[in-house]
């Protein structure tokens, strides 16, 4: 490492390495993850993708020697051809994973990034851990009885 400048290719493959063996890049793919579906975007581009398969496939009678191989194929190279999906993956990472990077995955990288460019200069505090997604943190539905240990 020393030596090699910052922007280095080198370096840079490193780095996104080291961040990688931390388990980061999980971290932060589960956090979005868990978040994608709650979100108007991709709730929108779902519907818009199926809007889509649904008024193709009418254009198509059913047969026994139907290609469904072929038309599934078809399908997916006019969606990709639409952009639609380009520009919904583009509004889902503006409502996902933007809202989380400068004060959720920023912090994580640098502090591990810092650690790896100078080992032991660095406190040795563990991540914070990322919160809960919002669907966990919902009140869950009481139960029409109580459970017996609770009411003793």
């Amino acid at each position: 490492m020393a030596g090699l400048p910052p922007g280095d290719p080198q370096l840079v493959s490193m780095i996104v390495s080291h961040l990688k063996t931390q388990g980061l890049f999980d971290q932060f793919r589960r956090d979005c993850l868990a978040d994608v579906d709650t979100k108007p975007a991709y709730l929108n581009l779902k519907q818009r993708v199926d809007n889509f398969v649904s008024n193709h496939l009418s254009n198509h009678t059913w047969s026994p020697h139907l290609n469904k191989n072929q038309l599934r194929n078809n399908i997916r190279q006019l969606v990709l051809q639409s952009g639609m999906l380009e520009q919904g993956v583009d509004r889902i990472v503006a409502q996902v994973v933007d809202p989380k990077i400068n004060h959720i995955f920023r912090p994580q990288v640098e502090r591990v990034v810092r650690e790896f460019l100078s080992p032991g200069s660095c406190s040795e505090e563990p991540l914070a851990p990322l919160p809960l997604p919002r669907r966990l943190l919902q009140p869950q539905l009481q139960p029409a009885t109580p459970c017996p240990s609770w009411t003793q």
